[in-house]
Formats: structure tokens, C-alpha cells, sequence
């Protein structure tokens, strides 16, 4: 049983986090960690766990974790602050699933133009695997430091991935439009996403600028070896959850047919198990709760499109970083996953 810590208790990511762990055979949760909250109940902050979990926040300190005999932490904090806290857990030999995005991106000069502000821990960036087991599978059981993937790029990163390794497409003329369900803007009350400003509507945000473009830009590039370049846009849409990724892709040569690029799809994903690649055109409703991503391929007027559904909570978040956790630790890729 190895023992874990979660750290920043009270968000839709540490919940979706708590609800697997609970009934993760080769899990125990010991400790949670809350920035705010103070010495509150995991129950009172997420009252859907009552009866589940006896657990109380509180603050972080690693020497207290060392003396718990956590193995593992699951950090869900928000960029910056993420960074600030795995530092002394990897000098205590303390192995970290990070869900926030300070170790996505191996440039730190990339990082701080994208998020506008140094990057807090630049010493530890050689210790990262990017967390995406289709890609980097090999690379996931001995890490150190996993910097677990954003919602969006796993989309485009997956949707894209077979054309980008066999050179079928256009590797600088792809456009991804995305649409997220609210709970991706996190737990935290906005104006944006307050119900009168949302319900009943559609918006595109940060057209140009996500932060999430080059963290796809940077997977893409190493399946192609090349540089990759895409035009990301989000949208918000009005539901509680779920991604859909629409992506629009040039062919570079002969045009494959529709039979064809499904068979690639499939082989490239043969063993990949939460990557279903299907005939029909998914819904985020197929993938909901769950940690599958599905796609699909079509030809549209000599394009390639690919359409991608996933649940941003779970296989966008925690339920690939307990994924992430089971190959760290030796055990079975969908135990409890599934």
C-alpha cells in the first residue's frame, strides 16, 4: 500500500482525486493539504465524500509528510505556488505527480512568456517527464517528478498524434478548436464563469494566447521531429464538464482514405487503454467520469479532421495522474480506473 498526500485539498481536481484514491486498492490517502482553508474537514469542503474520509487539512510541511511515510504526492495547486512546494518534496526523495503547469514546458524562457513570470523552480526541470503514457510511457516508471498534462493538450496532442508521426499532414498549419465544460476554470468563484454570465452562452477566450498552445507545440514536435505549430482556441460552453476538440489538418501527399486513417489511428493506439478510437463522432457525454479519450477521423473537402472528446476532471486531470501513479509504482495501468 503506498501511502499519498494531496496537496491543495479543496478543488474539483483534488475531489475527482479522493473519489478514485478511496478505491484504489494500492492507495492510502494520510495527509491533505490546504493553502486557505484552514483546519477544516475534507468532508466539509467536499461533502460528497461524507463518511468516506476522516481526514482533516492541513498546512504544508514535508518534514511531516517524511514522518507519515508518504511515498508519493499528488500536488493540485496553482502554478507557481506548485513549484514552491515540490522542491523540498523531491530533496526528501519524495516522488511527485504535479497537476499544475509548472514543470509542463522544458524551456523556462518559453514558460515565462507564456504565463508571464519567472519559473520558480528551474532546477528541477530536468527531473520532469511529461505525463502523457501514449507518448512517454517509457519514460514515466522511474520518474522522478511526472508534470502531469493540461485538459486541452491531451486533444490535440492524441487527436494529432498518429498524422504528426507519419508526416501526413501540414505540421505548421493546424488549427484545434476546443470547447471545455466550466469546472475547467477550476473551483475558484469569476467573473466569467458566474452562472448568469455563462448559462445560455458560447465564447471563445485568450484567442491567440492560452497558455495550453505551447505545451502542444512541444509534444507534437517531439512525435514528429520537427517543429510543430498549431492555432489553439478555447471555448467555454455551458456545462459542467467535458472537452470536445475539433482539429483541422492539411495532408501533405496523397490523400488517405477514411478507411484508411481510422486503421492507422488504431494501430497507432493499439495498446494504448483509455485512447478509443471509434466510428462514431464522440460526445462528451460517452466519456464522462471516466478516463477514456475517444476519437474519430473524417475527410471534409480534402482536409483531415479529427474529432476528440474527454472529461477535463478525470482523464484531463486526475484520473490520468492516478495512471500516471499506477505505472510509477508497478502496478496495472487502469487499476482503479476502471
Amino acid at each position: 500500500m503506498t501511502k499519498i498526500a494531496i496537496l491543495g485539498g479543496t478543488g474539483y481536481t483534488a475531489l475527482e482525486l479522493f473519489k478514485i484514491l478511496l478505491r484504489h486498492p494500492a492507495a492510502e490517502i494520510v495527509a491533505v493539504t490546504s493553502r486557505q482553508e484552514g483546519n477544516i474537514a475534507v468532508a466539509e469542503s467536499h461533502p460528497s465524500l461524507a463518511g468516506r474520509i476522516d481526514l482533516r487539512m492541513e498546512p504544508f510541511d514535508p518534514d511531516q509528510l517524511v514522518k507519515r511515510g508518504v511515498e508519493c504526492v499528488f500536488g493540485c495547486l496553482p502554478h507557481g505556488a506548485g513549484a514552491a512546494a515540490i522542491a523540498p518534496l523531491l530533496e526528501r526523495r519524495i516522488r511527485v505527480i504535479d497537476l499544475s503547469a509548472d514543470y509542463r514546458l522544458r524551456d523556462p524562457a518559453s514558460f515565462a512568456r507564456w504565463y508571464g513570470e519567472p519559473h520558480h523552480d528551474t532546477a528541477n526541470l530536468k527531473h520532469a517527464v511529461y505525463g502523457l503514457p501514449e507518448i512517454y510511457g517509457k519514460q514515466i516508471p522511474a520518474a522522478r517528478l511526472i508534470a502531469n498534462p493540461g485538459c486541452y493538450p491531451q486533444t490535440g496532442i492524441l487527436g494529432l498524434a498518429p498524422l504528426a508521426a507519419h508526416k501526413l499532414v501540414n505540421l505548421r498549419d493546424l488549427i484545434l478548436d476546443s470547447k471545455s465544460g466550466v469546472s475547467g476554470a477550476g473551483r475558484t468563484p469569476k467573473l466569467a464563469t458566474h452562472f448568469p454570465e455563462c448559462n445560455e452562452s458560447v465564447t471563445a477566450y485568450n484567442v491567440g494566447t492560452h497558455r495550453h498552445t505551447p505545451e502542444i507545440e512541444q509534444a507534437l514536435s517531439d512525435v514528429a521531429g520537427e517543429m510543430v505549430e498549431v492555432i489553439f482556441t478555447p471555448h467555454l460552453i455551458p456545462m459542467d464538464r467535458g472537452i470536445f476538440t475539433s482539429i483541422y489538418a492539411t495532408p501533405t501527399g496523397t490523400l488517405p482514405s477514411p478507411a484508411e486513417l481510422m486503421q492507422l489511428y488504431r494501430e497507432y493506439y493499439r495498446n494504448a487503454r483509455f485512447v478509443r478510437v471509434v466510428e462514431n463522432i464522440p460526445a462528451t457525454k460517452d466519456s464522462a467520469h471516466t478516463n477514456f479519450i475517444d476519437m474519430t477521423v473524417r475527410i471534409v473537402r480534402g482536409k483531415i479532421v479529427v474529432l476528440v472528446a474527454e472529461d477535463n476532471l478525470v482523464r484531463g486531470a486526475s484520473g490520468l495522474a492516478v495512471q500516471n501513479f499506477n505505472l510509477m509504482f508497478g502496478l496495472a495501468e487502469t487499476t482503479g480506473l476502471l
